[in-house]
């Protein structure tokens, strides 16, 4: 049984779209999305520094556009579920058929931009706590004023706020927590911070015509897997602005009954989850072409096999 994940903000390196541009039709491909967007994402795929990719209205695109570009490559593929992390989850949404290429790529486009906008107003950030649990690192980051933005399972939770909250807990890490790493993202995502980005997130979905998911669809607001196309879009719509539960999303893929995970470009950041959180279950991120053969292996040998009920 094949999951088949995005990842969110935060994965996209300088250069690493290059080596996909080679493929055949990925660069006319991505030329014509850039036309679409008004955003040169060969550019930024290709040639911009590391300070260029971390503008959000830039970055949440350009890994939307790296997702489809990348499952495109592997050709006709039928996973058993999909789920992405954050702006992953509207590249989930491609994949399940809820969204085609170009709607999904309008509404990051709108996504990045309101996000961008809200995330102006305060200077705000996010940071990834290893180790640690739950039960002791959630309340710690409340009294520091901090959200648990990200709940990823696998002893790793994303607080998030101002960056003067930020470094008080720099300062004060909760009991068990070994190390705090600054994201490379630019603001307070899935906090209160986004809620204007939530209002005209609701104006651009207006214009979207969602289908069904084809194939569940699991949801970061709860773990659930979603059956109206509808209803997806209202959970990306809201998305913005809610924590990430990522961790419950791992417990609905073994559910189940998950026996791969393949990782779209630029892959690491959850399959590094998984292995940690889902002993048994095959992983394999697709960071650059020479990881297609693998990949095409692996959910040949997974894709459509019995799932728990």
């Amino acid at each position: 049984m094949l999951v088949l994940v995005a990842p969110g903000q935060g994965a996209q390196t300088p250069g690493f779209l290059t080596p996909w541009l080679d493929l055949p039709g990925a660069a006319d491909r991505l030329g014509a999305w850039s036309e679409e967007l008004g955003l040169d994402l060969v550019h930024y795929g290709t040639k911009a520094d590391a300070e260029e990719i971390r503008d959000t209205a830039v970055a949440q695109p350009l890994l939307v556009a790296a997702g489809l570009l990348s499952a495109a490559a592997l050709g006709d593929i039928a996973p058993d579920a999909v789920a992405g992390h954050s702006v992953g989850e509207i590249t989930a949404a491609a994949f399940a058929g809820v969204l085609d290429d170009t709607a999904a790529l309008r509404l990051v486009r709108a996504r990045g931009l309101a996000m961008a906008e809200a995330a102006a107003v305060t200077r705000t950030g996010m940071s990834a706590l290893l180790g640690g649990s739950p039960e002791t690192t959630v309340p710690h980051l409340e009294k520091l004023g901090l959200t648990p933005a990200n709940v990823n399972g696998a002893g790793q939770i994303v607080a998030a706020g101002t960056l003067e909250q930020l470094a008080a807990l720099e300062a004060d890490k909760p009991e068990g927590v070994r190390r705090v790493v600054p994201l490379t993202v630019a603001g307070a995502f899935h906090t209160h911070h986004m809620a204007p980005a939530v209002a005209k997130l609701e104006e651009a979905a207006k214009a979207l015509t969602p289908a069904d998911p084809k194939v569940p669809y699991v949801s970061n607001k709860d773990g659930e897997t979603v059956a109206s196309g509808a209803d997806v879009v209202t959970r990306l719509v809201g998305q913005v602005a809610n924590p990430v539960r990522w961790d419950l999303c791992m417990e609905t893929f073994q559910r189940l009954g998950a026996t791969a995970l393949v990782e779209v470009c630029p892959g690491g950041t959850l399959t590094g989850i998984a292995k940690r959180a889902l002993p048994g279950v095959r992983t394999l991120a697709l960071k650059t072409p020479d990881d297609l053969d693998a990949a095409r292996e692996l959910i040949a040998e997974h894709a459509g096999a019995d799932a728990a009920a």
